[in-house]
């Protein structure tokens, strides 16, 4: 039997749908997903394994012009992703006709026999006729400026023209064993999602600069047969931060605990215990010691 794989990498700027995407395709939620901008941090390998291909996507950063060190970080994970991947997968959304600089910095940066598919996301929005001439003039100014690509409108969210997406990549792999063990999902430890889980519920639950500078790490695990203890820690980087994290007499960390414990159960398929402590790391974004210690 011919076996096909293949490195398939979701890139564009920030709050386009690529985790959504990422999720939608693989069939599990990996990537965590809010309406804020710059939510994903690292680079996440979701896989898709069948008896005659192996698909590894990639959910990576929105592109950005980074300021600190961590935001730095994450753009050399979407450099690292244009070096090794076998088709890219540039998604922007309707109307956002900026995103051709994008798409002009992976023209330079990658090999030039790696195919790129234009996804323009969220054509689920179309309701009215507007937004039908918005969708047909995001395509058009498209073909104008990148007339040997690709381009398919879909919505990651309701799963339109899935198929075809995943069709056209199946035809576009190259024939090779998998690159990893068949019952792989993705590259990342338990212990990621578990930060991952409660960082998203941190992005629901509060507001302005507390998200984004907030870290979390788990230094427990342990996997029993009727349950999970876990223990994590948040860091943030001011006291004032930890103060609204607890919030009055452990209302607002309470809430967190909660909400994070349902999800990671949802994940896990097994009852959760959860212990959260929050500590103060100073201005761990800008720290390149302290990143590399957090897992960047």
């Amino acid at each position: 039997m011919i076996h096909k794989s293949g490195f398939v990498n979701i890139i564009g700027s920030p709050n386009v749908g690529k985790s959504t995407l990422m999720n939608s395709l693989v069939g599990k939620k990996l990537s965590i997903i809010t309406k804020k901008p710059q939510t994903t941090r690292h680079r996440i390998l979701g896989i898709i394994n069948k008896s005659d291909f192996q698909i590894i996507f990639s959910d990576t950063p929105g592109v950005i012009d980074p300021i600190y060190p961590m935001q730095k970080i994450m753009m050399q994970y979407v450099e690292k992703s244009l070096d090794d991947a076998d088709i890219i997968l540039l998604t922007t959304e309707i109307g956002k006709l900026e995103d051709i600089t994008i798409f002009n910095h992976i023209i330079k940066k990658k090999n030039k026999n790696i195919p790129i598919i234009i996804l323009i996301n969220k054509i689920d929005k179309i309701g009215t006729e507007c937004g039908k001439n918005i969708l047909y003039y995001t395509i058009n100014h498209w073909h104008k400026s990148v007339p040997d690509s690709e381009i398919l409108p879909i919505s990651a969210l309701k799963r339109m023209n899935q198929d075809l997406l995943m069709n056209k990549i199946i035809s576009l792999l190259s024939v090779h064993p998998p690159y990893y063990p068949k019952d792989y999902l993705s590259n990342r430890s338990e212990r990621f999602f578990v930060n991952e889980i409660i960082r998203e519920k941190i992005f629901f639950l509060y507001k302005k600069e507390i998200p984004y500078s907030v870290e979390i790490h788990t230094t427990l695990f342990k996997n029993k047969n009727t349950f999970i203890y876990i223990f994590s820690y948040i860091y943030v980087e001011r006291h004032s931060q930890k103060g609204i994290l607890i919030g009055e007499k452990g209302k607002a960390i309470k809430k967190l605990n909660f909400f994070s414990i349902k999800s990671i159960e949802f994940f896990f398929k097994k009852k959760v215990q959860l212990k959260l402590d929050v500590e103060v790391c100073k201005n761990w974004r800008y720290d390149y010691k302290k990143l590399k210690n957090f897992g960047y």
